[in-house]
């Protein structure tokens, strides 16, 4: 599936005549715009859930779901540390899309084809592997320093604790950058990118891939034929309906595959910030969690965050497709 299917929406605006969005009618502009507002939207979803996820991967005994929401400070304390994510939210998710998209576009600039029946295309799947990972690697860029100030909040108990040594934030940012430096916010970087750069390369693969099975099956339920499945007459609600459900589901099932390097990051991010480099790495971190806990540990909280990703996932496409539906559109 090309790029531009993901805004390769036929809405019939005249019967019988659908309107579509073409990959030439979208820029960077365009996928900066829609992925930003997609981002915000997700953030809000999805934050008390990864609250109780990081709760979980750091706590050193088994806590119930209720105990994990409210005994660091009551339930409002599942949205501590949201600002950090949210503040920049808009900017990642809106990088994530425009390198995306951008990088489709030059991969199909300079990428030798493949012919069918004489009409060169690419391979949908290895193009939007590719194209993902790369916007994993610019997601592992500006996401690590977040995600970083993030877990520290997070992991933080109420005022008065010993641990609330951080106020929020822009506070906790200048701590630790006046203590350790930059290196010291870019606190397991390697581990980020591990888990970004195949993580998105499976996540916008399987995407395209989900969203045309479900797109196709709801044409064909709703009495399309064949040719007009493959011309696009679909009905319009259906469209945002697969969207909604491939990309929870990818997403789900993107992070089932990746979890671990997210239990070793939220250690890593979350220990003293003297920890010695040989007691941080990834090896270390992985090899001291099995010893002490076992391998199971490795998977410890992967059920709130695969909950997570259903309604996180399932908001992120729709609302970025419409956006820029809306915004392409607004220029005819």
């Amino acid at each position: 599936m090309e790029h531009k299917q993901e805004v390769n929406h036929h809405e019939p605006l005249i019967e019988g005549e659908p309107y579509e969005v073409s990959d030439e009618d979208v820029t960077f502009f365009h996928d900066f715009v829609a992925g930003g507002i997609a981002g915000s939207a997700s953030v809000v979803v999805g934050h008390p859930f990864d609250t109780v996820k990081v709760r979980m991967q750091t706590s050193a005994t088994k806590q119930s779901l209720l105990s994990l929401a409210t005994a660091y400070g009551g339930v409002g304390s599942l949205f501590r540390g949201m600002a950090a994510p949210l503040s920049t939210a808009c900017v990642i998710n809106a990088t994530i899309f425009a390198t995306y998209g951008w990088s489709a576009r030059i991969y199909d600039e300079y990428v030798e084809p493949s012919h069918t029946e004489d009409i060169p295309v690419h391979d949908s799947s290895i193009k939007a592997f590719t194209c993902g990972s790369f916007a994993g690697f610019v997601q592992s860029c500006i996401i690590c320093p977040t995600e970083h100030i993030k877990c520290r909040l997070q992991v933080q108990h109420g005022k008065g604790s010993p641990d609330n040594v951080y106020k929020g934030p822009m506070q906790a940012t200048r701590a630790i950058l006046a203590g350790h430096g930059l290196s010291g916010l870019y606190r397991a970087w390697w581990c980020t990118a591990w888990r970004e750069v195949p993580a998105f390369g499976m996540y916008f693969a399987g995407y395209d891939f989900c969203k045309d099975r479900i797109n196709n099956f709801f044409a064909k339920q709703a009495g399309y034929s064949e040719d007009e499945v493959a011309a696009g007459y679909a009905d319009h609600t259906h469209s945002w309906v697969a969207s909604a459900l491939a990309g929870g589901l990818t997403g789900g099932f993107t992070w089932a595959i990746i979890y671990p390097f997210d239990i070793i990051k939220t250690r890593i991010q979350t220990a003293p910030l003297d920890t010695p480099l040989e007691n941080r790495r990834i090896i270390a971190v992985c090899r001291d969690i099995v010893q002490k806990h076992g391998w199971q540990h490795l998977f410890r909280g992967l059920n709130i965050t695969v909950f997570r990703a259903f309604p996180v996932n399932g908001i992120i496409f729709p609302v970025y497709e419409y956006i820029l539906l809306k915004i392409t559109t607004l220029e005819y």
